[in-house]
């Protein structure tokens, strides 16, 4: 008895050994795991706090670098500061502190240009924690190094994907739904008013909120106006308006064919599908509704940058070295003029043959342009003319005319070889309108249609205050509204050409037919269809404030889709070198380094 006592003990006596054993294991098990966790807790707190400390201090970078480069929208400055910057010559550096986070110091510590419209900065950001309250980096203290390349570019402006774009108050006054026809998309960097009547509008209608402008603009269209069904659109259509929506053609909403067709073709059926909108639509500060109301979606729509057109030195630039690159169309067919530079060529009826007027594609002071269709303008590339444009009459190539101060259209302006986007085949239809006529008229001043000398009430009312509105700059600064009837420094109102009303006067027409894009820094405006007959516009109009007047009706305006961007690709069917805005994109981002945790 007393042995099998013993025995039952001493097995007790292990088995509470190997418990208090197993337990003390687990315990310590625990604790080094809670540790563990708690230790890998802390790192992932310090490792985001100086993440984000390293990220403010790129922002705190980028303020100082993007703002002078949106509002010069050049790289002059960014070439000067940055060329020859490397991890042992940084510049702009900048340092700052959060209270109970941290601090960071940044600087660009590379900087290459790639090409004409791309620059890359390398900016170097260390985010660390001042322990000893120093004010300094010490050896022993946490902190986090991350490089990040942010790549500036001037890129194709969207500006010009629209039929009509302004960049103060879109407005539309007047017009029935018989009187108006835009087959294309129209916006305003502020509201878009319809009053007087509710126009036909084939395509999308957008409006956005607009602090900068006095008085600021809420950013809404008032009206929903006057909507094609595609069937119908598809009987009306001629050779010069936007293909309607055919699933037989563009494929069914929705699948890759009709997205690489969707923003070309009008489609009045506006839908939204995985996040992309399709179809013709208005979008304004309240979100993107169909014609009808139906909302699709209560996001505010925003700004659009436009591009500023001040610099002419960049346009001479543009155009005395410019060659043209197209070695061979979409089609396969060789491109006549690869390898060319730009030119623009004039019929001397005199010596009864073509004469160049450019030299290295520049016209130095002011030109009368003025094409027949037996001979008309011929244009190859950028054209810069450094004073004024008078022109009118029949084009023949592709190209853009860039002036230093106004363009002056006195008559029609006529492709000697139209576009035609009718065809069962799009990318037939595009293989062929790649190699037809196009003009882009720019003006740093701004483009003025019709007869200067009989200009009165209208359409001088519309070019000056209070029709005309002043804005804010990126720095705040008051940018005053345009002024026709204002002086410049040549002597002459705004609105008057260099060459003299004279001489306008015994050139001008009325204005018919417009085959162009048209681009101005202040206003786009004029008399058109003076002799009757209505007017049709086939091209863009882009500008700050519009200013044209109808004298007889109607007025259709069809956008030309051979200047849009097209795919992944981002390139047009034609490639005008428009005028381009500036963008900011972060390219790369990598940790070098983190210490001391």
């Amino acid at each position: 008895m007393k042995r099998r006592m013993f025995n039952q003990r001493g097995v007790a006596l292990v088995t509470t050994l190997i418990f208090l054993t197993l337990v003390t294991v687990a315990v310590t098990s625990y604790i080094d795991t809670t540790t563990t966790t708690m230790r890998i807790a802390r790192h992932r707190e310090l490792d985001l706090r100086l993440q984000n400390l390293c990220e403010a201090g790129f922002q705190a970078e980028l303020v100082g670098l993007w703002i002078p480069f949106k509002v010069g929208q050049k790289f002059d400055d960014l070439d000067a500061t940055y060329t020859g910057v490397s991890e042992s010559n940084p510049q702009s550096v900048l340092s700052g502190d959060f209270d109970d986070v941290g601090s960071y110091t940044v600087a660009v510590v590379g900087y290459s240009a790639p090409d004409t419209y791309n620059r890359y900065l390398t900016l170097r950001a260390v985010g660390f924690v001042d322990e000893n309250g120093n004010g300094q980096l010490d050896e022993d203290e946490p902190r986090k190094v991350v490089d990040a390349i942010q790549q500036f570019s001037l890129n194709r402006s969207g500006v010009f994907d629209y039929s009509y774009f302004v960049n103060n108050y879109g407005w539309m006054t007047g017009f029935g739904q018989n009187d108006l026809y835009v087959n294309g998309d129209m916006r305003a960097n502020g509201d878009f008013d319809f009053s007087g009547g509710l126009p036909t509008i084939n395509g999308s209608i957008y409006a956005a909120a607009n602090n900068r402008l006095s008085p600021a603009a809420s950013g809404v269209v008032n009206a929903n106006p006057t909507q094609w069904s595609n069937t119908y659109y598809g009987t009306q259509a001629n050779s010069r308006m936007r293909q309607a929506y055919d699933a037989t053609k563009h494929g069914t909403r929705g699948s890759d064919t009709y997205e690489n067709w969707r923003e070309l073709i009008y489609d009045n059926e506006a839908n939204l599908t995985n996040g992309t909108f399709s179809g013709a639509r208005i979008s304004d500060a309240h979100g993107v509704r169909r014609f009808d109301g139906t909302v699709l979606d209560t996001t505010p729509t925003k700004d659009v940058a436009m591009p500023d057109l001040n610099d002419i030195n960049y346009y001479e630039t543009l155009s005395s070295s410019y060659l043209d690159k197209k070695q061979t169309y979409s089609d396969g067919s060789m491109n006549l003029y690869y390898n060319q530079g730009a030119w623009l060529d004039l019929w001397d009826s005199l010596q009864s043959k073509y004469v160049r007027v450019t030299t290295n594609g520049i016209v130095n002071g002011s030109v009368a342009l003025i094409g027949t269709s037996d001979h008309p303008i011929k244009i190859h590339g950028p054209i810069t003319i450094t004073n004024d444009a008078v022109v009118k009459g029949y084009v023949q190539g592709q190209g853009t005319l860039y002036t230093g101060r106004n363009t002056h259209i006195v008559g029609s302006i006529t492709y000697k070889n139209a576009p035609d986007f009718r065809g069962s085949n799009p990318q037939t239809v595009d293989n062929a309108n790649e190699k037809k006529d196009i003009i882009a008229l720019a003006a740093r001043g701004s483009i003025i249609m019709g007869n200067t000398k009989k200009f009165g009430y209208y359409p001088l009312a519309f070019m000056s205050p209070p029709f005309t509105k002043g804005r804010y700059d990126d720095y705040g600064n008051w940018i005053p509204p345009f002024d026709a009837y204002a002086v410049d420094s040549y002597g002459i109102m705004k609105y008057q050409s260099l060459l003299g009303d004279n001489y306008v006067n015994s050139v001008s027409e009325g204005i018919n037919n417009l085959d162009c894009v048209l681009y101005t820094n202040f206003v786009g405006g004029g008399n058109l269809a003076t002799s009757g007959g209505g007017a049709t516009f086939n091209g863009s109009i882009i500008c700050k404030d519009e200013a044209m007047v109808l004298w007889s009706l109607p007025m259709r305006m069809n956008y030309d889709n051979r200047i849009r961007e097209r795919g992944m690709s981002n390139n047009p069917l034609i490639d005008l070198n428009l005028p381009r805005s500036p963008a900011l994109i972060r390219a790369a981002w990598q940790t070098k380094g983190v210490f001391n945790y």
